[in-house]
């Protein structure tokens, strides 16, 4: 008995008449399976490169911010409203008056004090409002805002700063006034008058409190506007 070969059109209704078996299901769904889990696998890598770049990006952010408010803040330090006051001296026995702003205290790890003029009219004594500084404190750079205390400035939830990760390191230097003097006063001389130029150079080390590898260390060199004057040219 001759059979007829299968054409295509008595194929596909074979096909449409068997479907599919159970392994070909098995194998179509093991086969989607695999891709969805590879795709999820993708999306899972680039939402976890994504929260690390945003940490990463808002730590650099919040330590350059830190370090701009200390840069910007400490050139203000030793301001005072009647600095005329500390170059000039009436009567063969008088002298300058000194500064009432010109202390720098701390200078260390554990931070730095300072202070400048605030008064509308000008008192010539540093109040509790006049009163500046930073320090680290339980992981968080904190600022002296003058009778209101210590505030942090960083979150520890985004960087954390060591102990010893805020360093100021002083650089001054005494220049002579005396040769503007109407009567010439050589350097060297008691009481000659002198401007003392003070610059620091400030470091700020903090790590990332997502990935506590990332370290980042920041340094600058701060120049104080209010030159601290000494001494009164001779009668």
């Amino acid at each position: 008995m001759l059979t007829r070969p299968m054409t295509a059109s008595r194929s596909r209704r074979w096909w449409s008449r068997h479907g599919l078996s159970l392994v070909e299901l098995m194998v179509g769904i093991a086969v989607g399976l695999l891709v969805v889990a590879g795709a999820l696998s993708i999306s899972a890598r680039n939402l976890a490169n994504s929260h690390r770049l945003l940490a990463d990006a808002r730590f650099n952010q919040d330590l350059r911010a830190a370090m701009d408010l200390i840069t910007r803040d400490l050139r203000r330090a030793g301001y005072w409203g009647n600095a005329i006051q500390g170059t000039q001296a009436v009567g063969a026995t008088s002298s300058t008056t000194p500064n009432p702003y010109s202390a720098f205290t701390g200078e260390n790890a554990s931070g730095f004090t300072y202070g400048f003029s605030r008064d509308s009219t000008e008192n010539n004594s540093l109040d509790s409002n006049e009163q500046f500084g930073f320090r680290i404190h339980s992981g968080a750079l904190q600022m002296q805002r003058d009778s209101e205390g210590w505030q942090d400035v960083t979150d520890v939830k985004v960087l954390r700063v060591a102990d010893d990760g805020l360093v100021i390191t002083p650089a001054v230097s005494v220049l002579p006034l005396g040769h503007l003097c109407p009567k010439i006063c050589n350097a060297g001389t008691p009481d000659c008058p002198t401007a003392t130029v003070r610059s620091y150079g400030v470091t700020l080390t903090a790590s990332s409190a997502a990935d506590t590898t990332l370290t980042r260390t920041l340094r600058t060199a701060v120049r104080l506007r209010n030159d601290q004057l000494s001494g009164r040219c001779p009668a």
